[in-house]
């Protein structure tokens, strides 16, 4: 149940999800690192710079759980867009129909957690973009590539956003003229700016996955050269709210739910064999454990960050 109205100061929703909504924990899912300049929390409030098919949109999400609402407000062209997403974006599309714990572990995070959903944004690029800019790197230097590049070529976030120093994503024409040399100077080196600008050029294509089954939206996601099977659940789990999207070739994820499952970390390989039973909700699993704050210990070495893209490129 929602109610919605204007405002001299943006366009208001108060939604009444049916379910006792952690509304924080599933946007969290969408912030790209401590200093995500399309992300702000004040407080309980969440601020998002976000890209909407009728235009950029700022999207204050508030949730109020003694009420058993989540209030928003939302500015810019895509206000009246962004606020019809927000149930979807907190799960109310979710289905956990046909899921079993089938583990004792994973029965207790579920108990733990039980309104636990996946949301869904139907924004692949706004998911795609910082998705690629993470792969094989460490999250240090993805999360300052996707600031640099957010801050030289997207936009302030309308309304309060300038403000509240809100950004919104460049818009894929802008991707498409980032010449090399600046892919360069934001320490994106030539395979994954090729990968973007690639992505960039089908953007209309690739939005229109975000309607289609989930075998699908994989299949036509993995289509393009650069975007692989980690790329795509990590688009999926965002974007689409799909269930069974596993992050598989993540440095992490197979090592912590071999660790919580059986004591042991587990390859890609492992995980895929031990997760298969759960289809067509294996990605849930790792999500569950993750909620309930199940990893292996962190005392093993890290990546470390790469040195030999220059920090200053001259322009030829």
């Amino acid at each position: 149940m929602s109610e919605s109205s204007a405002t001299s100061g943006g366009q208001v929703r108060v939604w009444r999800p049916a379910w006792a909504c952690p509304a924080a924990r599933v946007l969290r899912l969408h912030k790209r690192g401590g200093g995500d300049p399309t992300y702000r929390i004040d407080g309980e409030r969440h601020w998002r710079g976000i890209r909407t098919p009728e235009g950029p949109a700022t999207l204050l999400v508030h949730p109020r759980p003694g009420l058993g609402e989540v209030h928003a407000e939302a500015w810019g062209p895509g206000a009246s867009w962004a606020l019809e997403s927000v149930p979807a974006m907190l799960g109310a599309d979710d289905d956990w129909s046909g899921f079993e714990p089938r583990h004792p572990v994973v029965a207790e995070a579920r108990r733990l957690h039980p309104d636990l959903r996946l949301g869904r944004t139907g924004l692949v690029m706004e998911a795609l973009v910082p998705a690629i800019l993470e792969q094989k790197v460490t999250g240090q230097e993805a999360f300052a590539g996707f600031r640099m590049l957010v801050h030289r070529f997207g936009e302030r976030a309308p309304g309060p956003g300038e403000q509240l120093r809100l950004w919104v994503q460049p818009p894929p024409e802008r991707l498409r003229a980032i010449a090399s040399w600046e892919w360069l100077q934001l320490h994106v080196d030539p395979q994954r700016s090729r990968t973007l600008v690639t992505a960039a050029r089908v953007a209309d294509a690739l939005e229109r996955t975000a309607t289609l089954a989930p075998e699908e939206a994989d299949r036509r996601l993995r289509t393009l050269p650069g975007i692989g099977v980690w790329t795509s659940a990590e688009v999926r789990q965002r974007a689409h709210g799909d269930p069974d999207a596993v992050s598989f070739g993540d440095y992490h994820v197979a090592k912590d739910v071999g660790w919580a499952l059986t004591g042991e970390p587990f390859d890609d390989e492992a995980m895929a064999a031990y997760l298969e039973p759960w289809r067509p909700h294996r990605g849930r699993v790792p999500m569950l454990l993750g909620a309930a704050g199940l990893h292996r210990p962190r005392r093993g070495a890290r990546m470390a960050p790469r040195t030999h893209l220059p920090s200053r490129v001259t322009r030829p």
